[in-house]
Order: structure tokens, then C-alpha cells, then sequence
């Protein structure tokens, strides 16, 4: 199992966008490979084409027009001259007739062979694959008859909470948990569509759902020479709507036994399909140890760089590696865990408006530094933009330390050293997770999430201090842009507010969270101010500054935060957390025409996928009024209040932009 030091490629095409598609070019540079990427039309400027040797235009910006269009890439690969494909994960990573159409036009497809990426592919399938390898299922229904009274008839025979999962999905895509018989027939209809519109399959399984269990996967990787590994276990548990949120390596509380006995099955499962490349073996734990297989992803995973940093490897060469037809770098014998490493996905998303993908330009945008202990795989840089054609991940923060407090801590302040403006984000809700009793005390299961959803909810409003630090930073924003060439004699250059009458208070409504207070700033010097809030009696205050980082005295006590300008709205970032205070103008307000009460706005652009309320009943608040499909998941969109639906101003099936009318929504008494 000699590693050759030579390269194994001249150019790799990488058939993919964002984080994967910068790691694949930076594995390739440093092993002197050329390499070429292609992009959409929404991803004409992006990071990945940026950094790439080469950029091959391949369609519009819908995927299914460019990234998931095979001839479009082969058409790439052989005018560039590129000799492999890599597919990155989603997108045709896991499609096995991509894979074959490759070797049919004498390119080399950086994945498993195209038999086992169809024998996994299909759940069902694979479930029957398992069982006869001896490999321990989850009791469920994983036949071929889709009927949906058979299926409900399934469900009832195992027994309810049950999980429908669609048969070639993946990314929590397709699935929906059921508590009860009357929500059987609404959650496959939705799986099916969510299925369909993903995979262009809607064929579903029908499994036990097991109550806190834990999500444990197995890294495994095989070579044509018939070697076959595991580079040990992540508990990727942390998950919302199936989506995994936080991974760590190793699992916590994971037993020697327990690991070589998931290891030997997640090899036999490889083994089975004749398994050669990179791939995840996933498996249901339950509170008492027991272990099933969930499902194999033929490709790598998002959360590969956990199990990088405690083994010391990079999984994208070894690919490249395994596909040029050399043996596995390291014998199972040779691999062995060091320390731990926790990741946290950072997503363009509203955590306090469900979540709901956020869209635009990324205006600033900071990472903590990088070092051997902190990782950070981005796929934009400060000016792109998070547009609704793709999943919304900004980044993978990677902390590595001696032990799991050590990684925990670090991966705390990598975070705290975040610095967006532009989209909303889960950094401050990722911030809290890593801070609630069940993730710090390694107490772990999918539900955590919801178990910890009083933690989880939106922090505190901000304190006096944030306010009035808010305040001046405006107010320096402003001196700076209006000063010009300073003449210390001259009382017009003079810019602190002075009248006859002694120094004048600047007000300053603000408006946070929802809030609105007022702040009145006298100055008295150079740094010092008087400060009043809402009127009340003004506290002498201090400010300083070095570039946008604050300290505030008031009174007593002191604060440090960093201020980041967004126009007439600053970000106040301090301690973990981040708040955006915009400068309110009442007149301004005033001369507005009055709004239109009563609609429902799309939250972003999409697709109508179902109407699902009827007209002219009285409806309850929060129920599902219809579903918009955006960045490849369903969003159900639900009545604001309790009110009658008067009509829908949308058509099943309708591309929406973002703010476009819905709805006509009466508000009404319930009787």
C-alpha cells in the first residue's frame, strides 16, 4: 500500500460548486493538477470559478439546466482536456448513469463503480442487499409497491411514530416523521413531492421510528486492488428536519467494542456492493447500543474533514488516488484516532423565522483565522451572493482539540469570531446549540434540537450598553463621511455639535428586533458623551475605537464589542452573539403610503408546489395555507393569525420572486 508521489491526473474537471468544489481545487493544487470548474449563470463570479486553473460555462442557473446535466459536463471535460470528474457530493455524485456515460467517453469518474452506487442508491434495495450480508436492519416496509393504502397498512402493522423516507434520497430530502394514522396520507404526499422534485423519484420506504435514537456513521473507503478500511465513526445526531446541523469524531461515549463491531459491518456492507472509493455507511443507535443500518452515500460527505482532522489524512486525495488505480495510502492497522473534532454548518438562514433560506449579497464576511486546531471550508468570499437556486451553506467550521472540551471550546470562539452581514445566519443559533446542557454534556439523539428548544430560542433583547454603542458608531459613520479638509481654526470644521447654548443632544431613533428607542448623544469631547435613552437621565459614557472594534465606558462598567456598517443599519457583534440596529427616520415614515393588510409575501423566490387551504373557510393561525419550494426543500407556509383565506393570487406549479403577494388573508375571529 505504497503511496506514489507522483501525480496521478494533468486535470481534473470537478462537476460541483461551493465548499466541495474549493476543497477539490485546493487537494488538486497542492499535488500539482490543473483543475477546471464549471459553473451556472447564478454562479458566474463565484468562489470556485475564482480559484479554479480553468472555467467552463454549462447552462442557466437551475440545476437541473446545468450542474445536473451530464452531457453538458462531458462536452467540458473534453474540451478542456480533463482527464477525471470529480462530482463533489450531491448533484450526479450518486448517479450511476453519470457514472457510466464518463467511462463510455474514456473519462475516469472519481466515485464508486457504477453497480455499487446503484445497489445503494436505492434504500430498498440496499436493505435487501444488507440483510442477506448480515448487516442489521431497522424493521420497516423497503418493497417495490408504492400503493399508498398498502403503505398506510405497512405503517400500521410496525407501529407508530413511524419515518416514510424516499428510496433514492439523501440530506434529509423526502422524509417525514409520522405520529400518528391520520397524518400518514399528507406526509407521503409530501414526500413524494419533495422526493420527485429532488431525485426524479418518488418511490418511498416505510420504516420503525425509533425514539432518541443517535445518528453514527462509518467513514469507509475501498481500492481496486481489493483493500477495503474504516477511518472510524461521527455522531452526526445533531440534525433539524433531518438535516444534520453539528458532527463530531469520535462518538461520544462509543465503546472499543462497539466501534470495531460497527466497523466490521460497515466494511461488510462496502464489501458486499464490491465498494471502491469513498463512502458513509449510516446507522440508527439506540439508547441501549443496538445498531441498524439507515443507508450507504456513495460519495463523500459534508462532514468528511471531522474524520480528516483526528485521523490525519485528506480523503480528496486519497479519491484521487484510488481513482487512478493505486492502493489505499494506510492499512486499518495504520489508522488510528487522535483527538477530537466537532463541525457546524454555516447557513444563509433565518433560525427565527423557521429557518427559512435568507437571500442576497454577502456585504462583509470574516472567518477566524486558521490554524492546526481551527478549520474553515467556504465556498464565497465577501461580495457574493446566496441566491435560491442552491442549498444555502456559507461555510464548515472545523475545530479540532485534545480532547471533545477542547474542540468544543475552540469551535465556540471560532464562531464568536464570525463576522456576516448581508443574509441572516444560524451563527448565533449554532452559538447556543453548542452552549445547551445536552450537546456540552455529549447527551446526544435527533431530537436535541427540539428538546433544547427553550435554549435554542432567540437571545435576550439587547441591553442599554449595545443600544447606545449603536448609537455612536452611526454617529462616527457620519462625522467620517462628511469631514473634509479640517481646519482647526475654523469653527465650521468643528464637528461636535456646539451651539450658542452649549453643546446640542444628536436623537437617534433606532429600531431592533422589532424595538424602537430613542437615544440622545451629547458630546463633551473628543471620546466623551452624555447619553440618554427613552428620555431617562443621561450617564457620562467614554468611547474608543480601534478600527470597528468598541469600548464603551458607562459609569462604572465597561464593554467591548466589534460595529460593521451595512448603510444606516450597524451590526453589533459581542460575545457570542450579533444584532442589527437600523437608524429610523419618522418622517421619512410618514410620508409613506399606508400597506396593505391582509397578504401573505413569499419569504424568497420559488415554486408554488400546492395550494392546501380552502376559500373562504375560517382557518385556525399556523395552519398550512400551501408549500413554496426553495433551495431544493419545501417550506409550508401557515396563517398568520386566525382568518379566513379570500383567494390565492398564485397558481400549483408558479415560479414566485421574493415578496410577490400569495395570499389575500382576512384576519377573523374564531368562533
Amino acid at each position: 500500500m505504497a503511496t506514489s508521489p507522483s501525480p496521478m491526473f494533468d486535470k481534473i474537471l470537478i462537476a460541483n460548486r461551493g465548499e466541495i468544489a474549493c476543497r477539490v481545487i485546493a487537494t488538486c493544487r497542492r499535488l500539482g493538477i490543473a483543475s477546471v470548474a464549471v459553473y451556472s449563470d447564478a454562479d458566474r463570479d463565484a468562489r470556485h470559478v475564482r480559484l479554479a486553473d480553468e472555467a467552463v460555462r454549462i447552462g442557466p442557473a437551475p440545476a437541473r439546466e446545468s450542474y445536473l446535466r451530464g452531457d453538458a459536463l462531458l462536452a467540458a471535460a473534453h474540451a478542456t482536456g480533463a482527464q477525471a470528474i470529480h462530482p463533489g457530493y450531491g448533484f450526479l455524485s450518486e448517479n450511476a448513469d453519470f457514472a457510466e456515460a464518463c467511462s463510455a467517453a474514456g473519462i475516469v469518474f472519481i466515485g464508486p463503480p457504477p453497480a455499487a452506487i446503484r445497489a445503494m442508491g436505492d434504500k430498498s434495495a440496499a436493505k435487501a442487499l444488507m440483510q442477506r450480508a448480515g448487516v442489521p436492519l431497522t424493521p420497516g416496509y423497503h418493497g417495490d409497491t408504492q400503493d399508498p393504502a398498502f403503505l398506510r397498512e405497512q405503517a400500521d402493522a410496525i407501529g407508530y411514530p413511524v419515518l416514510i423516507k424516499a428510496s433514492a434520497g439523501g440530506g434529509g430530502k423526502g422524509m417525514r416523521k409520522v405520529e400518528a394514522a391520520d397524518g400518514f396520507e399528507a406526509a407521503l404526499a409530501g414526500c413524494r413531492r419533495e422526493a420527485q422534485g429532488a431525485f426524479g423519484n418518488a418511490h418511498v420506504l416505510v420504516e420503525k421510528y425509533v425514539e432518541r435514537p443517535r445518528h453514527i456513521e462509518i467513514q469507509v473507503f475501498g481500492d481496486s486492488h481489493g483493500n477495503l478500511v474504516h477511518l472510524f465513526e461521527r455522531d452526526c445526531s445533531v440534525q433539524r428536519r433531518h438535516q444534520k446541523v453539528l458532527e463530531e469524531a469520535p462518538a461520544p461515549g462509543m465503546t472499543g467494542e462497539r466501534r470495531a463491531a460497527m466497523g466490521r459491518a460497515a466494511v461488510e456492507a462496502a464489501r458486499a456492493v464490491g465498494y471502491v472509493g469513498a463512502g458513509t455507511v449510516e446507522f440508527i443507535v439506540s439508547p441501549q447500543g443496538e445498531f441498524w443500518f439507515m443507508e450507504m452515500n456513495t460519495r463523500l460527505q459534508v462532514e468528511h474533514p471531522v474524520t480528516e482532522m483526528i485521523t490525519g489524512t485528506d480523503l480528496v486525495e486519497w479519491q484521487l488516488r484510488v481513482a487512478a488505480g493505486q492502493p489505499l495510502p494506510l492499512r486499518q492497522e495504520q489508522l488510528a484516532i487522535r483527538g477530537h473534532a466537532i463541525e457546524a454548518r454555516l447557513y444563509a438562514e433565518n433560525p427565527d423565522n423557521g429557518f427559512l433560506p435568507s437571500t442576497g449579497v454577502l456585504r462583509h464576511l470574516r472567518f477566524p483565522d486558521m490554524d492546526a486546531h481551527v478549520r474553515v471550508d467556504a465556498g464565497v468570499d465577501a461580495g457574493d451572493a446566496m441566491t435560491a437556486h442552491y442549498d444555502p451553506m456559507i461555510a464548515k467550521l472545523v475545530a479540532w482539540g485534545a480532547d471533545r472540551d477542547d474542540a468544543l471550546r475552540r469551535l465556540r470562539q471560532a464562531l464568536d469570531r464570525c463576522r456576516l452581514v448581508g443574509v441572516s445566519s444560524n451563527a448565533g443559533f449554532l452559538r447556543r446549540l453548542l452552549d445547551t446542557a445536552s450537546f456540552s454534556q455529549a447527551h446526544l439523539d435527533t431530537a436535541l434540537i427540539e428538546r433544547e428548544h427553550e435554549a435554542l430560542s432567540a437571545p435576550a433583547a439587547a441591553g442599554d450598553a449595545q443600544w447606545m454603542m449603536a448609537a455612536l458608531a452611526l454617529l462616527q459613520a457620519a462625522a467620517a463621511a462628511t469631514a473634509g479638509p479640517a481646519d482647526p481654526h475654523s469653527p465650521w470644521d468643528i464637528q461636535d455639535s456646539w451651539r450658542m447654548t452649549g453643546p446640542a443632544a444628536r436623537r437617534l431613533w433606532l429600531e431592533c428586533d422589532g424595538r424602537r428607542r430613542l437615544v440622545a448623544a451629547t458630546p463633551r469631547g473628543d471620546r466623551d458623551w452624555l447619553l440618554a435613552l427613552d428620555d431617562a437621565a443621561a450617564l457620562p459614557a467614554a468611547l474608543s475605537h480601534e478600527g470597528t472594534r468598541l469600548r464603551l465606558r458607562l459609569g462604572d462598567r465597561q464593554y467591548r464589542a466589534e460595529a460593521i456598517l451595512d448603510g444606516d443599519t450597524v451590526h453589533i457583534f459581542e460575545a457570542g452573539r450579533s444584532q442589527a440596529f437600523s437608524l429610523h427616520d419618522p418622517v421619512a415614515e410618514a410620508d409613506q403610503p399606508p400597506g396593505q393588510d391582509g397578504g401573505l409575501a413569499a419569504p424568497m423566490p420559488g415554486r408554488i408546489v400546492a395550494l392546501l387551504a380552502g376559500i373562504g373557510v375560517k382557518l385556525a393561525r399556523g395552519t398550512p395555507l400551501l408549500v413554496l419550494e426553495a433551495m431544493k426543500m419545501e417550506h409550508t407556509l401557515q396563517a398568520p393569525a386566525d382568518g379566513i383565506v379570500r383567494s390565492f393570487r398564485v397558481r400549483e406549479g408558479e415560479l414566485v420572486a421574493e415578496g410577490a403577494a400569495l395570499v389575500e388573508f382576512e384576519p377573523a375571529e374564531m368562533p
